[in-house]
């Protein structure tokens, strides 16, 4: 997988290249400040930690590099909706193309059709895709340590809180978690349970990272959720947010399959 993210973020840098050549930095500036307010993607879901809820980011996704398509039958502005009818705290909507099948229009269907806050999903390498996210509506963008060094974390960081939006730090190891924490200063860490290596999935990597992170940041647990049990045993662990898609998306009704992830809560 560590090959396939460096192949995946050459393509990326091709990408931003064309949209750059295509798009001028005044005109996207311009639909950036048109947008309204961001919605508080970090604050939505600490104050649904406070009141001892589960955070949930429920994410629209129609494929996968490993799976292929997950989705059929995929509409992100009525998954959008579906989700936030079933209680869901964010939503996440992957726009990568070449891997997840994603598309820009699918996070602007989404943003239209519910008032949930929002993460843009994709591989942020270039501090331009920043403010094309905050032109598409995104109050929070993922930031992933394994495809960035430390230099460009941080200009991809600081551009985003500029703009008044969130950061996502996603991590995989020891290693990233500290780099996230000496060097951003993002609240928002997650940590992936799914292996760049094997491509294996083991909710244990949340449990023995997540000690590492102090408590003035808020963990979300990615990958490898699919039962109210697996939330049962990540939240044992005292991490209470999970962002959470493939499992949703395989299901016939997703706002049920949603539900009963929830019903902890009840």
């Amino acid at each position: 997988m560590a090959d396939v993210l460096k192949e995946i973020c050459q393509r990326k840098a091709a990408h931003v290249a064309a949209r750059k050549a295509a798009v001028s930095l005044s005109e996207l500036q311009a639909a950036a400040e048109a947008q309204p307010m961001p919605r508080g993607f970090l604050s939505t879901l600490r104050a649904r930690v406070a009141a001892g809820k589960i955070g949930l980011i429920a994410e629209v996704k129609k494929a996968s590099p490993s799976k292929g398509v997950i989705r059929e039958d995929f509409d992100a502005a009525n998954l959008a909706k579906l989700y936030e009818r079933a209680g869901a705290t964010c939503v996440s909507v992957l726009t990568d193309t070449p891997y997840f099948q994603g598309e820009d229009a699918d996070f602007v269907a989404a943003r239209t059709s519910i008032n949930l806050p929002m993460i843009r999903k994709d591989f942020i390498i270039d501090p331009w895709q920043v403010l094309e996210s905050r032109a598409l509506g995104a109050d929070c963008i993922l930031l992933i340590m394994a495809a960035l060094s430390r230099e460009q974390a941080q200009e991809i960081e600081q551009t985003s809180l500029g703009l008044g939006m969130n950061v996502l730090i996603e991590t995989h190891d020891e290693a990233e978690v500290e780099l996230a924490l000496t060097h951003l200063t993002s609240p928002l860490i997650g940590i992936n349970n799914r292996s760049l290596r094997t491509l294996d999935v083991d909710l244990a990597t949340t449990e023995r990272l997540s000690p590492m992170i102090p408590s003035d940041r808020l963990v979300i647990c990615e990958s490898g959720i699919h039962t109210d049990k697996d939330i049962a045993r990540i939240r044992q662990a005292g991490v209470h947010c999970f962002l959470i898609g493939e499992s949703l998306m395989r299901q016939a009704d997703v706002e049920h399959a949603t539900r009963m992830l929830l019903r902890a809560d009840a």
